[in-house]
């Protein structure tokens, strides 16, 4: 299966949150975050809420990039959430699923606390 998007944009609401972090972490790479955003949403048991996020920042991620050389795994994490949340695996789908996931994951109290240890 091929990549759920080609780039990444993420809202300026998620942009600034990653600025944040990284005055207070000193990781300069925006995919490090997206990557660990990513993955503490999808272990979140709960459904991610339907609704759209504005692409509206400067930060644009490719798909390559996010997820190196680990491009499946990362590929097949999302389309396992999906069936277990019994979204259609489709490429609009997934494009949605993987922004929602990351934004949720960058929002989250537990991103933090992981990059304060």
């Amino acid at each position: 299966m091929q990549a759920p998007l080609e780039h990444i944009r993420l809202s300026n609401a998620a942009r600034d949150e990653l600025i944040k972090l990284k005055r207070t972490t000193g990781i300069d790479q925006w995919n490090v975050y997206c990557r660990w955003a990513f993955c503490l949403s999808v272990a979140d048991s709960s459904r991610l809420h339907n609704r759209k996020i504005p692409a509206d920042s400067n930060v644009e991620i490719s798909w390559k990039v996010f997820a190196g050389q680990f491009e499946a795994a990362y590929l097949a994490l999302l389309i396992q959430r999906c069936y277990k949340d019994r979204v259609p695996i489709t490429q609009p789908n997934l494009a949605q699923q993987l922004r929602l996931h990351i934004h949720r994951g960058i929002f989250s109290p537990q991103l933090k606390s992981l990059l304060s240890s």
